[in-house]
Protein backbone atom coordinates (compact mmCIF):
# COMPACT_ATOMS: atom_id res chain seq x y z
CA UNK A 1 0.00 0.00 0.00
CA UNK A 2 1.24 3.24 -0.97
CA UNK A 3 -0.18 6.27 1.66
CA UNK A 4 0.92 9.82 0.87
CA UNK A 5 -0.28 12.42 3.20
CA UNK A 6 -0.23 16.45 2.39
CA UNK A 7 3.28 16.38 0.73
CA UNK A 8 4.66 19.27 -1.13
CA UNK A 9 7.67 20.11 -2.95
CA UNK A 10 8.87 23.69 -4.30
CA UNK A 11 12.01 24.44 -5.90
CA UNK A 12 13.70 28.19 -6.06
CA UNK A 13 13.34 28.85 -2.03
CA UNK A 14 9.57 28.12 -2.36
CA UNK A 15 8.73 30.10 -5.29
CA UNK A 16 8.11 27.45 -7.57
CA UNK A 17 5.46 24.71 -6.30
CA UNK A 18 6.24 21.48 -8.03
CA UNK A 19 4.14 19.45 -5.59
CA UNK A 20 0.81 20.89 -3.13
CA UNK A 21 -0.64 19.28 -0.25
CA UNK A 22 -0.93 16.04 -2.13
CA UNK A 23 -3.09 13.32 -0.53
CA UNK A 24 -3.11 9.57 -1.85
CA UNK A 25 -3.72 6.18 -1.36
CA UNK A 26 -2.83 3.40 -3.51
CA UNK A 27 -3.74 -0.03 -1.88
CA UNK A 28 -2.52 -3.71 -2.68
CA UNK A 29 -3.98 -5.33 -5.92
CA UNK A 30 -4.50 -1.96 -8.04
CA UNK A 31 -2.87 -0.71 -10.84
CA UNK A 32 -2.62 3.25 -10.55
CA UNK A 33 -1.90 5.32 -13.48
CA UNK A 34 -0.78 8.75 -12.28
CA UNK A 35 -1.74 11.19 -14.82
CA UNK A 36 -0.78 15.13 -16.14
CA UNK A 37 0.44 17.73 -18.43
CA UNK A 38 4.00 18.42 -18.79
CA UNK A 39 5.39 19.75 -15.29
CA UNK A 40 2.48 18.61 -13.47
CA UNK A 41 4.18 17.33 -10.64
CA UNK A 42 4.19 13.49 -11.51
CA UNK A 43 8.06 13.30 -11.38
CA UNK A 44 8.85 15.26 -8.69
CA UNK A 45 6.07 12.99 -6.50
CA UNK A 46 7.77 10.01 -7.98
CA UNK A 47 11.63 11.02 -6.78
CA UNK A 48 10.16 12.16 -3.40
CA UNK A 49 8.36 8.49 -3.03
CA UNK A 50 11.29 6.85 -4.14
CA UNK A 51 13.71 8.93 -1.76
CA UNK A 52 15.49 10.39 -4.80
CA UNK A 53 14.01 14.16 -3.35
CA UNK A 54 13.33 14.97 0.04
CA UNK A 55 9.78 16.35 0.40
CA UNK A 56 9.50 19.96 2.27
CA UNK A 57 6.33 18.48 4.50
CA UNK A 58 3.88 15.74 4.45
CA UNK A 59 4.63 11.94 5.03
CA UNK A 60 5.10 8.79 2.52
CA UNK A 61 4.56 5.88 3.73
CA UNK A 62 4.88 1.96 2.13
CA UNK A 63 3.56 -1.41 3.37
CA UNK A 64 3.54 0.63 6.62
CA UNK A 65 7.27 1.70 6.22
CA UNK A 66 7.45 6.12 6.44
CA UNK A 67 10.36 7.15 4.71
CA UNK A 68 11.73 9.56 7.19
CA UNK A 69 12.31 6.89 9.42
CA UNK A 70 13.09 4.21 7.26
CA UNK A 71 14.39 4.94 3.84
CA UNK A 72 16.48 1.72 3.20
CA UNK A 73 13.43 0.10 4.51
CA UNK A 74 11.16 1.03 1.66
CA UNK A 75 14.08 0.79 -0.81
CA UNK A 76 14.22 -2.76 -0.45
CA UNK A 77 10.38 -3.40 -1.32
CA UNK A 78 10.06 -1.13 -4.26
CA UNK A 79 11.39 -1.66 -7.50
CA UNK A 80 11.44 1.62 -9.92
CA UNK A 81 11.85 2.53 -13.78
CA UNK A 82 13.02 5.90 -14.06
CA UNK A 83 11.92 8.02 -16.84
CA UNK A 84 15.49 8.25 -18.08
CA UNK A 85 17.37 5.10 -17.44
CA UNK A 86 20.49 5.90 -15.32
CA UNK A 87 22.99 3.30 -15.87
CA UNK A 88 26.30 1.81 -15.42
CA UNK A 89 28.00 2.60 -19.07
CA UNK A 90 30.90 0.66 -18.35
CA UNK A 91 29.42 -2.49 -17.17
CA UNK A 92 27.85 -4.99 -19.44
CA UNK A 93 24.34 -5.87 -18.84
CA UNK A 94 24.85 -8.88 -17.38
CA UNK A 95 27.32 -7.24 -14.40
CA UNK A 96 24.65 -4.72 -13.71
CA UNK A 97 22.04 -7.08 -13.56
CA UNK A 98 24.15 -9.24 -11.25
CA UNK A 99 25.25 -6.39 -9.25
CA UNK A 100 21.94 -4.76 -8.80
CA UNK A 101 20.93 -8.92 -7.60
CA UNK A 102 23.69 -8.63 -4.93
CA UNK A 103 22.49 -5.00 -3.31
CA UNK A 104 19.21 -6.70 -3.29
CA UNK A 105 20.17 -10.11 -1.84
CA UNK A 106 18.85 -12.01 -4.45
CA UNK A 107 19.63 -15.36 -3.64
CA UNK A 108 21.37 -17.81 -6.03
CA UNK A 109 18.29 -19.91 -6.55
CA UNK A 110 16.21 -17.16 -7.71
CA UNK A 111 19.03 -16.02 -9.65
CA UNK A 112 17.61 -17.76 -12.80
CA UNK A 113 14.98 -15.37 -13.21
CA UNK A 114 17.69 -13.10 -14.78
CA UNK A 115 18.07 -14.97 -17.68
CA UNK A 116 14.18 -15.35 -17.84
CA UNK A 117 13.63 -12.00 -17.85
CA UNK A 118 15.86 -11.02 -20.77
CA UNK A 119 14.65 -13.74 -22.74
CA UNK A 120 11.12 -12.23 -22.46
CA UNK A 121 12.54 -8.82 -23.26
CA UNK A 122 14.92 -9.65 -26.19
CA UNK A 123 17.51 -8.51 -24.52
CA UNK A 124 19.54 -12.15 -23.97
CA UNK A 125 22.10 -11.59 -26.80
CA UNK A 126 23.11 -8.14 -25.57
CA UNK A 127 23.80 -9.18 -21.86
CA UNK A 128 27.65 -9.79 -22.74
CA UNK A 129 27.57 -6.24 -24.14
CA UNK A 130 28.60 -3.09 -22.72
CA UNK A 131 25.93 -0.93 -21.76
CA UNK A 132 27.11 2.00 -23.68
CA UNK A 133 26.20 0.10 -26.71
CA UNK A 134 23.21 -0.42 -26.16
CA UNK A 135 20.32 1.91 -27.62
CA UNK A 136 17.79 3.80 -25.59
CA UNK A 137 14.98 1.23 -26.14
CA UNK A 138 17.42 -1.58 -24.51
CA UNK A 139 18.90 0.65 -21.56
CA UNK A 140 14.89 0.89 -20.80
CA UNK A 141 14.25 -3.08 -20.69
CA UNK A 142 17.60 -3.70 -18.39
CA UNK A 143 16.12 -0.86 -16.20
CA UNK A 144 12.82 -2.74 -16.11
CA UNK A 145 14.59 -6.01 -15.58
CA UNK A 146 16.82 -4.72 -12.78
CA UNK A 147 13.53 -3.42 -11.05
CA UNK A 148 11.92 -6.56 -11.53
CA UNK A 149 15.13 -8.89 -10.38
CA UNK A 150 14.11 -9.10 -6.25
CA UNK A 151 10.19 -9.27 -6.95
CA UNK A 152 9.27 -5.98 -5.23
CA UNK A 153 6.11 -5.64 -3.21
CA UNK A 154 5.28 -2.06 -5.54
CA UNK A 155 6.56 -1.63 -8.19
CA UNK A 156 6.65 2.35 -9.53
CA UNK A 157 7.38 3.32 -12.98
CA UNK A 158 7.89 6.76 -13.99
CA UNK A 159 6.66 7.05 -18.04
CA UNK A 160 7.87 3.16 -18.54
CA UNK A 161 6.45 2.78 -21.97
CA UNK A 162 8.73 5.65 -23.98
CA UNK A 163 11.48 4.08 -26.25
CA UNK A 164 10.23 0.10 -25.95
CA UNK A 165 9.07 -1.09 -28.47
CA UNK A 166 5.54 -2.47 -29.72
CA UNK A 167 6.27 -6.41 -28.23
CA UNK A 168 7.65 -5.19 -25.62
CA UNK A 169 5.19 -2.55 -23.97
CA UNK A 170 2.88 -5.34 -24.36
CA UNK A 171 4.80 -7.32 -22.29
CA UNK A 172 5.22 -4.58 -19.26
CA UNK A 173 1.56 -4.06 -19.51
CA UNK A 174 1.12 -8.23 -18.80
CA UNK A 175 3.30 -7.80 -15.99
CA UNK A 176 2.27 -4.55 -14.37
CA UNK A 177 -1.26 -6.57 -14.28
CA UNK A 178 0.17 -10.05 -13.22
CA UNK A 179 2.26 -7.94 -10.73
CA UNK A 180 -0.84 -6.51 -9.13
CA UNK A 181 -3.11 -9.82 -9.70
CA UNK A 182 -0.41 -11.32 -7.31
CA UNK A 183 -1.90 -8.56 -4.16
CA UNK A 184 1.32 -6.29 -5.06
CA UNK A 185 0.69 -2.46 -5.95
CA UNK A 186 1.66 -0.75 -9.21
CA UNK A 187 2.24 3.21 -9.31
CA UNK A 188 2.97 4.30 -12.77
CA UNK A 189 2.93 8.08 -14.93
CA UNK A 190 2.56 8.49 -18.70
CA UNK A 191 0.95 10.01 -20.90
CA UNK A 192 -0.27 7.69 -23.11
CA UNK A 193 -4.07 7.72 -22.44
CA UNK A 194 -4.98 4.62 -24.38
CA UNK A 195 -2.41 2.25 -22.07
CA UNK A 196 -4.21 3.99 -18.46
CA UNK A 197 -7.56 3.27 -19.84
CA UNK A 198 -7.19 -0.22 -20.37
CA UNK A 199 -4.58 -1.16 -17.69
CA UNK A 200 -5.48 0.80 -14.67
CA UNK A 201 -7.98 0.24 -11.72
CA UNK A 202 -7.80 3.66 -10.46
CA UNK A 203 -6.20 6.80 -12.22
CA UNK A 204 -5.02 10.32 -10.38
CA UNK A 205 -5.18 13.59 -12.59
CA UNK A 206 -2.55 16.12 -11.20
CA UNK A 207 -2.48 19.71 -12.36
CA UNK A 208 -0.30 22.59 -11.43
CA UNK A 209 1.25 20.40 -8.33
CA UNK A 210 -2.73 20.02 -7.25
CA UNK A 211 -4.69 16.22 -7.22
CA UNK A 212 -7.89 17.56 -9.09
CA UNK A 213 -9.36 14.15 -9.70
CA UNK A 214 -8.57 10.34 -8.27
CA UNK A 215 -10.97 7.30 -8.89
CA UNK A 216 -11.61 4.31 -10.81
CA UNK A 217 -12.45 5.96 -14.31
CA UNK A 218 -15.93 5.55 -14.91
CA UNK A 219 -16.58 6.68 -11.37
CA UNK A 220 -14.54 10.14 -12.65
CA UNK A 221 -16.66 9.96 -16.01
CA UNK A 222 -20.14 10.26 -14.11
CA UNK A 223 -18.52 12.88 -12.12
CA UNK A 224 -17.84 15.35 -14.83
CA UNK A 225 -19.64 18.30 -16.24
CA UNK A 226 -19.73 16.46 -19.31
CA UNK A 227 -20.18 12.46 -21.13
CA UNK A 228 -17.19 11.36 -22.31
CA UNK A 229 -16.47 8.19 -24.33
CA UNK A 230 -12.54 8.34 -23.06
CA UNK A 231 -10.15 9.08 -20.49
CA UNK A 232 -8.09 11.41 -23.13
CA UNK A 233 -11.66 13.35 -22.98
CA UNK A 234 -12.02 13.29 -19.13
CA UNK A 235 -8.20 14.45 -18.97
CA UNK A 236 -8.28 17.34 -21.87
CA UNK A 237 -11.35 18.99 -20.35
CA UNK A 238 -10.06 19.08 -16.56
CA UNK A 239 -6.80 20.24 -17.44
CA UNK A 240 -7.69 22.65 -19.84
CA UNK A 241 -6.60 25.95 -19.04
CA UNK A 242 -9.28 28.28 -20.89
CA UNK A 243 -12.00 26.84 -18.58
Amino acid sequence: MIELKNLSKSYQNGKVKAVRHLDLTVKPGDVFGFLGPNGAGKSTTIKMMVGLLQSDNGSIQMNGIDISWDPLGIKKIIGYVPDEPILYDKMRGSAFLAFIADIFEVPGEKREKIKNLAKDFELSDALDDLISSYSHGMKQKLSIIAALLHDPEIFILDEPIVGLDPRSSFLLKEKMRRHAEEGKTVFFSTHVMEVAEKLCDRVGIIHHGRMIAVGPLEELKTQSRNSHDSLEQLFLELTDENV
